[in-house]
């Protein structure tokens, strides 16, 4: 654990973040690599190491830094439908048919998606709480935070080594 500390912290910011209105749709593709970015920037402060960084370790802290980011990210996201009993699966229900019968599919499957959803809008509004809500969202942001972590993680160990390249030429 204290290997990853940087990683812990940055991705619990970045998993707050994650659940601001506004903010968080920018998580996947700004927040979670620019979290990565700081815990390796962290990682070698704390250890203080002076030398160029390996891409395992931008690697890993950057995978670290999404998977914790993952975890806080859902709970806070589960945690806070449950207290309020509502999200944007509620809120934008009433879009969401409309998309849906748009789809150029037969109308059995829309109306399976649209009860599918309806079910899930239920169980929010009367108990805060839906299983197929709540796996949906952990295993969506733990493949999500987890790829743009490592990408993030992986841009981050070029741009500081092209810092050395840049020094030493």
């Amino acid at each position: 654990m204290r290997k990853y500390i940087s990683s812990f912290v940055c991705g619990f910011s970045a998993g707050v973040l994650q659940i601001v209105p506004i903010i968080k749709n920018f998580t996947c593709c700004l927040i979670v690599p620019a979290a990565s970015y700081i815990a390796l920037t962290l990682d070698r402060k704390a250890r203080n190491i002076v030398d160029k960084v390996s891409m395992k370790q931008s690697f890993m802290i950057g995978l670290m830094t999404g998977i914790y980011a993952s975890i806080f990210g859902s709970l806070f996201d589960i945690l806070i439908t449950f207290i309020t009993k509502t999200n944007d699966v509620v809120v934008a229900f009433p879009e969401l048919q409309r998309m849906v019968n748009n789809f150029p599919v037969d109308n059995e499957i829309k109306r399976n998606i649209i009860n599918l959803f309806q079910n899930i809008r239920n169980d929010i509004l009367e108990y805060g709480f839906s299983w197929l809500y709540s796996i949906s969202v952990i295993i969506n942001n733990f493949f999500i935070n987890s790829i743009f972590g490592i990408i993030g993680g992986l841009i981050s160990g070029q741009i500081i080594n092209s810092r050395f390249n840049n020094s030493s030429g």
